[in-house]
């Protein structure tokens, strides 16, 4: 399983994280350089996504997270870094929901979401066979 925390801590770039309130619906945010900013009142699960996202801001090399394929780039790079395939796989064998499978692999829905919908063509046809044998 793939720790945000320790790729933040092992970073060597000087990326600072302050825990702050936001006054509207952001949930964090980067200079893109070195800082990060997180809501201080987000569920552990949501942290550990956000502080991914934003470190795939960084490692994007993106400064303006207004443009929405950036946004794009950022939130595949996080389901990928949080979501292994091999865990996905695991999941999709016996998870009934998309909350069930989300809260196994300690992801935000959102990310579980966002990891199917850039699967590659064979990695859906594989999770394809796996559902249909769950099924039959």
């Amino acid at each position: 399983m793939h720790h945000p925390w320790r790729e933040l801590r092992e970073r060597g770039d000087g990326v600072v994280l302050h825990f702050t309130r936001f006054n509207d619906t952001r949930v964090a945010a980067t200079n893109g350089n070195n800082a990060i900013w997180l809501d201080q009142d987000l569920l552990q699960v949501e942290r550990r996504c956000a502080i991914q996202h934003e470190q795939a801001h960084i490692d994007l090399g993106h400064t303006n997270c207004d443009d929405p394929r950036e946004e794009q780039a950022a939130r595949r790079l996080t389901a990928q870094k949080l979501i292994h395939w091999d865990a996905l796989v695991d999941v999709f064998k016996w998870a009934h929901t998309a909350f069930e499978a989300a809260d196994e692999l300690w992801v935000t829905p959102e990310v579980l979401e966002d990891r199917l919908r850039f699967l590659l063509p064979h990695e859906k046809g594989l999770l394809r066979l796996i559902g249909a044998s769950r099924h039959a």
